[in-house]
């Protein structure tokens, strides 16, 4: 049988999607890319914000309508907080992703050989998720990329932020064992990933589960650090006060680590960040984006804001523009408030919409700005470049001609260079940046490294 996957949201549920790939394409089943071709249509939904929640129906919706022969599946962080119907024949929350090709074969032997027409409408149930979890292992997961791999260690979170309705659809912390986490990046390695992100739904509190504290990450990273064929580590969000001046320092020691880091904020604004529930202010964080740029001066730093946050006056707003002027963010993803049912900010006054809309694209503007600024600093100078994707060159004499990232995460495109036959894609580049198009480095090749 024939599967389509469809996927919303973060880089955990890319990671989970992969997963769920792996598991049908190990149990006999074909992946295609188009829903009308699909026997089975999978959407992984996503609920952080209103417009997630409402784009993950959509989907459901759409792909019954598209193909009304296939059986619709809902899985992820939508689903699992659904409370009754669901636009799908079959819904997976994120406590029981492991059991999705036993549900579908249940279902398709529910139905073998009955006459009865799908309705594309089923109930679910929520678990209890304020109780602690064991981490769901899916072993080794393959990236489509090829060349940089995503990799779970922790799901939960424990912090609920007045906004955030995450913890309630994943639950508290739990922690992947440090040796599944090292069996999985060995494995990616030999068979040739050059690059590992690792990812959580609140990766600082890696750990936090058995007692641990932020040096439990870290140890993690110098054990990656020591795998051959690994040329790159990423790390996920991190939260400003995880970030303790040893385990910067640690960070700084590990020499595979991409200067890249995204730091989370959400405001500026102290008396916003105390009704967030945030726990920091606004000079913590200041503090410690200090010191990785002691550390890291060539990093990339980006982080989230949310506009128009219920009770967010003008001057509250200004406060959070006036503070990422000055600690010199390169990147914001910008968001404005939606109300999430169940959190306690839903409770509290809220702002009118076009509010919330218009300090968000203020704030986006200067983001633009200074992400455009970022990427033209790097003109005249060599960079490293990781080869993930070769494209065909114009008519004519061919020249190699790849895109790829920087260690700073920085996009490029590359012109290779007859230096050597020996290179291509998870191979990593010298090359001078010549010019800068839409944010991206134009670069020549210099060397292989």
């Amino acid at each position: 049988m024939k599967v389509y996957f469809f996927t919303l949201g973060c880089r955990v549920n890319q990671y989970e999607t992969d997963a769920a790939r792996e598991l049908f394409l190990s149990s006999g089943y074909e992946l295609v890319g188009n829903p009308e071709e699909a026997d089975i249509c999978i959407v992984n939904t996503c609920t952080v914000t209103g417009e997630a929640d409402r784009k993950s129906r959509q989907h459901l919706r759409k792909f019954a309508r598209v193909n009304p022969d296939a059986i619709i599946v809902a899985m992820g962080c939508a689903s699992e907080m659904a409370d009754g119907e669901v636009d799908a024949d079959i819904v997976c929350g994120t406590h029981d992703k492991n059991e999705l090709v036993s549900r579908v074969e249940a279902f398709l032997a529910s139905r073998d050989g009955s006459d009865i027409p799908l309705t594309h409408k089923t109930n679910h149930v929520r678990p209890d998720v304020s109780k602690k979890d064991d981490y769901h292992d899916f072993g080794t997961v393959l990236s489509p990329e090829g060349t940089r791999a995503f990799v779970k260690i922790e799901d939960g979170c424990n912090q609920f932020c007045s906004y955030c309705i995450i913890p309630f659809a994943r639950g508290r912390v739990a922690s992947r064992s440090e040796a599944n986490i090292i069996a999985e990046v060995w494995s990616l390695s030999e068979q040739g990933y050059s690059e590992v992100v690792l990812s959580g739904i609140h990766l600082c509190s890696y750990g936090k589960d058995r007692g641990e504290d932020i040096n439990a990450l870290l140890q993690v990273i110098r054990k990656i650090d020591a795998i051959p064929g690994i040329k790159r580590i990423r790390l996920g969000s991190l939260e400003p006060l995880s970030l303790t001046d040893e385990f910067i320092e640690g960070l700084a020691s590990v020499k595979k680590l991409c200067p890249h880091f995204h730091l989370s904020l959400q405001s500026g604004s102290d008396t916003v960040l105390k009704r967030m529930n945030r726990t920091y202010d606004s000079a913590q964080y200041a503090s410690r984006v200090a010191l990785l740029r002691e550390k890291f001066p060539t990093m990339q730093l980006s982080t989230d804001v949310i506009c128009g946050f219920p009770g967010e006056t003008d001057d509250e707003f200004e406060e959070t523009c006036e503070f990422v002027e000055k600690v010199g963010l390169n990147k914001i993803h910008v968001f404005p408030y939606s109300v999430r049912e169940g959190t306690k900010a839903a409770k509290m006054e809220q702002l009118p919409s076009n509010v919330s809309h218009e300090r968000a694209a203020k704030l986006k503007a200067w983001s633009d700005v200074r992400e455009s600024d970022y990427a033209s600093s790097f003109i005249g100078k060599e960079v490293q470049v990781l080869l993930e994707t070769e494209i065909e060159g114009e008519e004519g004499a061919y020249v190699p001609y790849f895109r790829g990232y920087t260690l700073e995460y920085v996009k490029a495109e590359v012109e290779g260079a007859p230096i050597s036959e020996d290179y291509g894609t998870g191979d990593i580049v010298s090359a001078v940046v010549e010019a800068v198009k839409d944010n991206v480095l134009i670069c020549r090749m210099v060397d292989i490294i």
